[in-house]
């Protein structure tokens, strides 16, 4: 079974002091959580930093942290508030520096009224992208010296191509794709996306980060692996021809379902 692809996880510090020995057993990949928030960001985050470092001696693995995202559009039409989300993404790879990480989870920025109207005004997707790139272009070279690639996670994306072309649009190692299977699972269920797999196959090898959570395509359920009705076969079928290496990363709302969710995806063949 060891040549099943290797699951990591998302979690907080405390979760990994508990995860600890999992995690580093394999050197999975790990995304912390402990980087989200304003208030983090704005004080004193060295202890946390410190914290990660003390509990990831020895680590070998791929480390990211999910980046700010509470009210934060990265196509923010107000320059003031769009200059704040520029000061939110310097601050997480600032975070991303100083723990050695090499990825930050940030969220796309196209909801489902824009899947239906983007194109009912006139360069309304240009404008879109544009204002993407006023926001992130002053971070970008800050993540290209810190090794680190922002990956742009789909929340209410209809449409999966939109943010792969938006990934596209920076021509930087700095910018790649994400996916969540339960916000696609959510956009298949209740707009009417493709199916999970689709966004798979569509990203490419775009994908370099994937969340795996399991839901019923009518909310954000962050479901253990086998609770929902995402169809992983299908999911994983996608991503194995894959050259990506994406990062298989469960973010799970209940970290009790981290490993019964590994032992499911195992128990299919599936990974491990």
């Amino acid at each position: 079974m060891t040549d099943l692809p290797l699951l990591g996880a998302a979690m907080p510090l405390d979760t990994l002091d508990s995860l600890r020995d999992w995690i580093l057993a394999d050197h999975r990949d790990l995304e912390l959580q402990d980087f989200i928030d304003a208030e983090v960001l704005n004080g004193d985050w060295q202890p946390q930093v410190d914290r990660a470092r003390s509990l990831l001696d020895g680590y070998e693995g791929r480390l990211g942290i999910h980046g700010p995202f509470w009210g934060l559009s990265l196509a923010n039409p107000d320059p003031d508030l769009r200059a704040l989300v520029t000061r939110r993404m310097g601050q997480g790879l600032s975070v991303c520096a100083a723990l050695g990480a090499t990825q930050m989870v940030i969220h796309s920025p196209y909801s489902t009224w824009d899947y239906n109207n983007l194109d009912n005004y006139p360069d309304a997707r240009d404008r879109m992208v544009a204002l993407v790139h006023d926001t992130l272009d002053p971070v970008i070279a800050q993540a290209e010296d810190a090794g680190v690639t922002m990956v742009l996670e789909n929340i209410e994306d209809k449409d999966p191509d939109a943010r792969c072309l938006l990934a596209d649009s920076f021509s930087s190692p700095a910018v790649a794709v994400s996916i969540d299977t339960g916000h696609a699972q959510y956009a298949h269920g209740s707009t009417g996306a493709p199916p999970v797999d689709y966004y798979v196959h569509r990203a490419g090898n775009r994908l370099r980060h994937i969340h795996l959570q399991d839901a019923d395509g009518y909310a954000d359920r962050h479901w253990a692996i086998g609770q929902g009705t995402v169809n992983w076969h299908a999911v994983f079928a996608a991503l194995a021809p894959l050259t990506s290496r994406p990062r298989l990363i469960m973010e799970l709302r209940d970290a009790a379902g981290i490993l019964p969710s590994r032992d499911w995806l195992e128990a299919q063949g599936l990974a491990r």
